[in-house]
This record gives structure tokens, sequence and C-alpha cells, in this order.
């Protein structure tokens, strides 16, 4: 019964791996992708902003 119990844990952890492989997997694209995509565009652009500006101040 030893084997079992070693056994238990990686295979438990197998399965929780799967399952948060196929729920990235499942939830790329569709209708929400277009959303995502536009949170981080709008993310990105302010991050580059905020860094142009910084740059600029320190220029001067």
């Amino acid at each position: 019964m030893d084997y079992v119990s070693a056994l238990v844990p990686p295979v438990v952890m197998a399965g929780f791996f799967i399952a948060v492989v196929r729920v990235i997997v499942k939830t790329q694209g569709g209708a929400a992708k277009a959303k995502e995509d536009a949170a981080v565009d709008s993310v990105l652009a302010r991050a580059e902003g905020t860094r142009q500006a910084s740059a600029d101040a320190h220029q001067v």
C-alpha cells in the first residue's frame, strides 16, 4: 500500500495540470479575445506613454 500513497500526489498534480492547460486553451480566442487584446494594448500604450514622459522630463 505504500506504493499507492506514493503515487497519489503525482497523479493528482498531473490531473490539476491537465485541467489548467485545458482551461487556458479553451479560453484563448473566442468572443472575449478582442476585448482582452484591447485591454492589453491600452495598458501597454499607457506604460509607453509614461516611459516617454519620464524620458522627456530627464532630457530637460
